[in-house]
């Protein structure tokens, strides 16, 4: 199928992400959120990250303002289903995606495909509660959406070949790579990244190391362009712990249990850059050890 409109569910930092790359690659968005001031900074956001590709030579200035003139917003989730394509991109919360995709569900066109953002969620469980388990899949965008080259494209169990081509048509035309990954708990992405990062709590809560030489260690010793503690907050740490907890009760693998320590940072409401503390402390000039 040839996917010329997108509707994009969920103006937060992927979903503007998301939005972002699209009307760049001349796709017509529409951006959907629960709240109108969401609404408006994505669109403050997408404007701000364009500009800095103007500034920076990679676009015109006539090709930022057509992208922003192919975004359209709304507080009307049933609108979104006249879109050939939607992308679920809402909170990593499953009912809060279940509920979403039900009461869009009356609302689609026949041949409407649907896709979840979700970087862990069962898209084949997420599926068998829509009426096109066969047009369902992963659609897994990487954060910072514009920056970050791959997708991971995850088939439910159900999901049929020409629906996997729109998909793959819809990345290349992003000028993005396609990996392609099997539905079990966290896709491959977060299977290989949040267990190290958990490790990383872990040696933090041992005593092993501090915050600041755990993150210096992997920079300068494993060649890494963030530390795995500096990481976690650029993620959130209630999205690490989330997608933790999906690995453990998924694979009731002992090795997937989730560092206590990353629970209480939780529990205290310090998720990293999003609320300013996490493993650092980001209200001063200079992000500040927390530990």
């Amino acid at each position: 199928m040839d996917v010329k409109s997108v509707g994009v569910i969920g103006a937060g930092q992927m979903g503007n992400g998301i939005a972002h790359v699209l009307a760049a690659a001349e796709y017509e968005v529409l951006l959907n959120d629960v709240s109108q001031d969401a609404l408006d900074s994505a669109i403050a956001t997408i404007t701000g990250n364009l500009a800095r590709q103007v500034s920076r030579g990679k676009i015109t200035d006539e090709a930022m303002q057509a992208a922003l003139g192919r975004i359209s917003t709304t507080l009307e989730l049933p609108q979104l289903g006249q879109t050939d394509l939607v992308i679920e991109a809402a909170t990593e919360r499953e009912a809060i995606k279940q509920a979403i995709f039900e009461d869009l569900q009356p609302h689609l066109l026949p041949h409407t495909i649907l896709t979840s953002n979700t970087s862990s969620i069962s898209i084949t469980r997420l599926a068998s509660r829509t009426d096109r388990p066969e047009r369902f899949m992963g659609f897994h965008f990487m954060n910072p959406v514009p920056v970050m080259q791959l997708v991971e494209l995850i088939r439910g169990i159900a999901t049929d070949e020409e629906t996997y081509k729109s998909c793959k048509t819809v990345v290349d035309r992003l000028g993005k790579t396609a990996a392609s990954a099997e539905d079990f708990p966290a896709f491959i992405v977060n299977r290989i990244l949040m267990p190290m990062i958990n490790e990383a709590v872990y040696t933090l809560y041992e005593g092993v190391g501090s915050v600041q030489s755990i993150d210096q260690s992997m920079k300068l010793g494993a060649n890494h362009p963030m530390g795995p503690l500096e990481l976690a907050d650029f993620i959130g740490l209630d999205t690490c712990l989330a997608i933790m907890n999906v690995l453990h009760d998924g694979l009731a693998d002992t090795k997937y249990r989730p560092c206590p320590l990353l629970t209480k940072y939780v529990e205290a409401g310090w998720l990293g850059r999003k609320t300013e503390r996490g493993f650092y402390d980001y209200r001063g000039e200079v992000p500040v050890p927390t530990r």
